[in-house]
Order: structure tokens, then C-alpha cells, then sequence
């Protein structure tokens, strides 16, 4: 019987300390989004939108980029930029998004555009809104990188 309470009591001294770790890291956003499969099914879904949206392609640079870059190439760049932005293991090793997006004039409609679509697929994967809002929150810190101009 004392056997019996010396193990219990050493399991619930582990679950406490357990517990005031998780309460002392809260759960990184990559954690958060279930890690890099539903991540990536995101962002496979994000792009399969993204690439055939006749407005964004009514910009001709955007739309000879998109006939010259497979979307396999954006799908793994843009996954692993995600995962390592959320803070999960990945490391993204492509060009920065000033450098990338330079020669596309992407204009603030465009951009408003892609952000919309973001959120449409967002809610179909039911992303809970605090870790949606936490992205788009991420994607906007980008914007000043890639919007060239407020014209259409």
C-alpha cells in the first residue's frame, strides 16, 4: 500500500511539473497548426487557388511568372517558409520576398486578392481563428516586401 501511494504521489509530482512546463512555453503556432502535414495541405490547396485566379493573372508579370515557375516549386517554398515562420523545424532557403516578388508590380489590390484567398482556404481547412489571425498576421509582416504600388 505505501508502494502503491510513493508511485502515485511521484506521478502526479511529474504531471505537475508537466504541467507548469507547458504553462511556462505555450505551444508554438506550427504546434498549434497540427505541425507540417496539415500545414502543407494548406498551402497545397493555397497555391492550387492562387495560381489560375484570373485577376492576380490580369497582371501580366504575375502570369508569366506563374506559366514559368511550377506550382510544385511554390508549394515547397511556400511550406517550408510557413513552417519555419510558425516556428516549427523546417528552414526555408529560397530568395527574400522583396528580391522574389521585385519584378512582378504587385499592386495593393493584388495583394488584398491573395489575402482574400488565403482566408477562403483557411476557413475550408477550419483553422481555428486566434492561429489564423497569428498567420495572416505573419503574411502581412511581408507586404511591405512584395506590394510594389497602390495602382491597378
Amino acid at each position: 500500500m505505501a508502494l502503491a501511494a510513493i508511485i502515485l504521489a511521484a506521478g502526479m509530482s511529474h504531471t505537475a511539473f508537466a504541467q507548469g512546463q507547458s504553462e511556462q512555453k505555450p505551444a508554438s503556432l506550427y504546434d498549434r497548426l497540427g505541425g507540417l502535414a496539415p500545414i502543407s495541405v494548406v498551402v497545397d490547396d493555397f497555391i492550387d487557388v492562387l495560381v489560375p485566379d484570373p485577376i492576380l493573372n490580369t497582371n501580366p508579370a504575375i502570369d508569366a511568372a506563374r506559366k514559368r515557375v511550377p506550382a510544385s516549386y511554390l508549394k515547397y517554398h511556400v511550406t517550408a517558409m510557413v513552417c519555419q515562420a510558425t516556428g516549427g523545424p523546417c528552414r526555408y532557403d529560397g530568395r527574400g520576398m522583396k528580391e522574389t516578388h521585385a519584378r512582378l508590380n504587385i499592386t495593393a489590390q493584388e495583394w488584398d486578392r491573395m489575402v482574400t484567398l488565403l482566408k477562403g482556404v483557411l476557413d475550408r481547412h477550419a483553422v481555428p481563428a486566434q492561429e489564423a489571425g497569428e498567420l495572416l498576421d505573419i503574411v502581412d509582416s511581408t507586404r511591405a516586401d512584395i506590394v510594389a504600388s497602390s495602382e491597378m
